[in-house]
Formats: structure tokens, C-alpha cells, sequence
């Protein structure tokens, strides 16, 4: 434990002189942000300021948040997995000690890959399951998701909301296209849904992802899809999703806001098949988790996919503690936090923080 207080002194200590750094305008300070699929540079120039956000709760680099003010434009906020400033070094400073990750979070996702906070658990199926991750590179991350290629569907989607990519730049794409990263024997194709009588119902939806044309194009890939019915579609499931992105992905509740949705693909939870053989589920849900001042806050929602209105606007009634989520679908969510965070956040069910209500 002791070690461990020293390395937390040490990464605080490290991202201070960082933070102090950039304050000072220095000429020619040029500021790396590595993303998962890209590198963002900004020149001194570019930008007035830039703070580091820390969550010393958490291991680096996991723990370190950047917020990019640039000039005459919004800040930017991105996660990064580390902060470069002036040339390269051969060492980094900020990275943790092996075994200290290993020591705060058992059950965390072991692939680089899938180190951000908001992925589930990858399935133990590494030979019929893919990862897959879409970016940019003004962006980074658009969203991240595991097919399961012998089922040719969706295990889950997941991304990240933050001021910088909650931009309106755009509008609405319209060009549903198959995955180009995936294998062409397991994708799911535009003759699929055709005649099938569901929707090509969005996971990381459209709306979510108009800071660039690019990243919304990227919505439209059918490996983000599920098959669902136009009243579940166009109903109760758009108006939680305009509940995550409107009332949830604000300053007031998040600085970064961290998302799962997904469908049943299991046996027990599929309600049919489409004519060419598509799963339709019986339920679809979503985890989301926020990080506001580092605090953590976590919830579930759990919906019947019917092909009929639910017109019900007390969304405090579809909501379950991430910990029920799990045992309904056997996923573990948020498993790269440490686990004494992931056990207290997982457990909470606060829907005054998420400003919903019951019916009751």
C-alpha cells in the first residue's frame, strides 16, 4: 500500500509539472494526446490553455483527462492514455509499475485494445468474437464494438460523450453500408433487413455522432445495428436515447460520460428470427456511466422490445442498478475500473442524479 500512496504522489506530482507547463504559453510547447486510433497535436499556438484532469483513485494512465481550450472555439476534452509535452522521451513518466493494475482491478479487460472505461468484459469466445473499433482522426474513438461472428450479430457497442465530440456539425447521414472491418463471411448486409419488416435500429445512434460527417458515417456501418421494430425504434428507445445525449451528457452531470448499448443475442433472450436469419431481441439496454469531478455514478436501462407504442415518459421505470444489468445479460460492465469503485458504482441506483422518475 505504501508503494502504491508513492506511485499515486508520483503521478501527481509528474501531471502537476505538465499541467503548470502548459499554463506558461511557452513558445514552441506543443501539446500529443494519444487516442486509442489516433494522435492529436496542438501548437502553442492553437490553443489558450490546456488543464489535466486527474482521478488519482485510478492507476495511470487511466487516471488522466486532458481539456483542450482552444482559441475562439470550445474546449475539448479527450481521455487520453497519456500527455506528450515537447519531444518524445524514451521513458514515460506517468506509467504504472507492472502489477499495480493487476493488483486494483482483477477482472479487467487484459488487451490494450480494450483498456478504455467504457468497455464491457470481452467474451471468452476469441474465436468467434471480433473487435472492432472506428475512429477519426480530428475525433478519435467514434465507437467500439464486439461482434459475434457465428451469430452475426452485435455483442455490444460502447463509446465515449464529452463536450469535445458533442458537437452539431452536421446533419444526419442516411447510407446504411456493410462493416469493411469485417470479415465478408459474418457481416450483416443491406439484404438482410430487406423485406424483414424491423428496422435497422442504431446503438451508437446517428445523433450522438455529429461532430464530423465522417464519424456519423461511421454510425450507419450495420455492425452497429440490431433488427427492432418501428414503435420500439422510433419510440421509447429514441426517447431514452435523446434522455443520454440532452439531459445525461451535460456539464451539470458529466465531464466524460461513458456508454454501452446493446441487444440480447442469447439463448433465452432472442424473440425471433428474420427471414434471413438475423437475431431479434428480446430486450435491448444500455449501461452508462459518468465521471463529473472524479466521482463515478453508474445506471441501467432495461427495456422489452415490443412492436407496439409504450408512450411512458417516467424512465425512472426502466431503470436497474448496473449489478442487475449483469445478471440479466452475464456482460460485466465497466470492468477496467478498479473494483472497489466498479463494486460501490455498480451497486447504486441514484435517479435524482440522473434526473428521472418512476410512475410510483
Amino acid at each position: 500500500m505504501k508503494k502504491l500512496i508513492m506511485k499515486f504522489r508520483a503521478v501527481f506530482v509528474a501531471l502537476f509539472a505538465i499541467s503548470s507547463m502548459l499554463a506558461a504559453h511557452a513558445d514552441g510547447v506543443r501539446v500529443t494526446i494519444w487516442l486509442p486510433n489516433s494522435t492529436v497535436v496542438y501548437e502553442s499556438s492553437a490553443y489558450d490553455s490546456v488543464r489535466v484532469l486527474k482521478d488519482l483513485a485510478l492507476p495511470s494512465p487511466y487516471n488522466v483527462g486532458v481539456k483542450v481550450y482552444l482559441k475562439g472555439e470550445k474546449s475539448k476534452d479527450f481521455l487520453a492514455k497519456k500527455v506528450e509535452v515537447g519531444s518524445p522521451q524514451e521513458e514515460d513518466p506517468i506509467e504504472p509499475e507492472p502489477g499495480v493494475v493487476d493488483s486494483l482491478n482483477i477482472n479487467r479487460n487484459t488487451s490494450p485494445r480494450a483498456s478504455l472505461l467504457e468497455f464491457p468484459r470481452l467474451s471468452t469466445d476469441t474465436v468467434n468474437n471480433i473487435l472492432i473499433s472506428h475512429s477519426t482522426k480530428e475525433y478519435g474513438n467514434t465507437y467500439s464494438l464486439e461482434w459475434d461472428c457465428e451469430k452475426k450479430a452485435n455483442r455490444w457497442t460502447a463509446y465515449e460523450m464529452y463536450e469535445g465530440n458533442s458537437l452539431e456539425n452536421v446533419s444526419r447521414g442516411e447510407e446504411f453500408m456493410e462493416d469493411p472491418d469485417l470479415p465478408s463471411w459474418c457481416r450483416t448486409t443491406l439484404a438482410d433487413y430487406k423485406g424483414s419488416g424491423y428496422n435497422r435500429g442504431h446503438l451508437c445512434p446517428s445523433a450522438d455522432r455529429l461532430c464530423s460527417r465522417e464519424q456519423n458515417n461511421q454510425t450507419f456501418y450495420l455492425s452497429n445495428m440490431q433488427p427492432q421494430y418501428g414503435p420500439h425504434n422510433s419510440g421509447l428507445w429514441m426517447r431514452l436515447e435523446s434522455v443520454v445525449r440532452n439531459r445525461w451528457n451535460r456539464n451539470e452531470i458529466r465531464d466524460t460520460l461513458y456508454v454501452v448499448k446493446a441487444a440480447t443475442i442469447d439463448e433465452g433472450n432472442i424473440l425471433d428470427y428474420t427471414s434471413s436469419g438475423l437475431i431479434v431481441p428480446k430486450y435491448f439496454y444500455m449501461a452508462v456511466l459518468a465521471l463529473k469531478d472524479g466521482k463515478y455514478h453508474a445506471i441501467g436501462i432495461w427495456t422489452e422490445h415490443k412492436n407496439e407504442t409504450d408512450s411512458n415518459t417516467h424512465y425512472g421505470d426502466y431503470a436497474i442498478t448496473i449489478d442487475e444489468l449483469e445478471k440479466r445479460t452475464g456482460i460485466d460492465f465497466f470492468c477496467n475500473l478498479p473494483d472497489d469503485i466498479e463494486d460501490t458504482v455498480e451497486a447504486e441506483l441514484d435517479l435524482d442524479y440522473w434526473q428521472i422518475k418512476t410512475s410510483q
